[in-house]
């Protein structure tokens, strides 16, 4: 049923669930996962201008790549093929278009479950792949603390 499952990753302590979740599915399924960490460079613009971008560029890929390894990692041991990405864009954006273009057949994504004000104000990259995303979208709850 599923070939290819992309994973995308903050790199949280919370999203393990859903990354456990999704190996899961591909050791069942044959499958192989996709570890996604978008740059989110629209973050870049609210930068003031003296800021050394390249430095906190630099930071955020390294931070991206450690997070897609983590995912890797753990696919590995669970004996699941895996390949990490790192993508700079707008995370919903390109967790959207990479599922697309690679024909995954399943995105399994955290969400921190945020309702009201803090979802106005945040936003939601889940909600919003969900809405755009043509391939099924699985979303578990994670937790902030976790």
């Amino acid at each position: 049923m599923y070939d290819r499952i992309l994973v995308p990753t903050d790199g949280s302590a919370g999203v393990e669930r859903a990354v456990d979740h999704a190996v899961s599915l591909a050791a069942e399924h044959d499958a192989a996962v996709h570890a996604m960490h978008v740059v989110n460079t629209a973050n870049f613009a609210a930068m003031p201008l003296e800021a050394s971008v390249e430095g906190v560029e630099d930071l955020l890929r390294d931070d991206a790549e450690a997070a897609v390894q983590a995912v890797v990692d753990r696919a590995q041991a669970a004996g699941v093929s895996a390949e990490p990405v790192v993508a700079d864009g707008t995370p919903s954006d390109e967790i959207v278009r990479y599922a697309e273009e690679e024909g995954c057949d399943l995105i399994v994504m955290g969400t921190h479950g945020r309702g009201g004000i803090d979802r106005l104000l945040l936003g939601s990259v889940a909600e919003k792949v969900v809405r755009a995303a043509e391939v099924p979208v699985m979303t578990m709850q994670v937790s902030d603390s976790a």
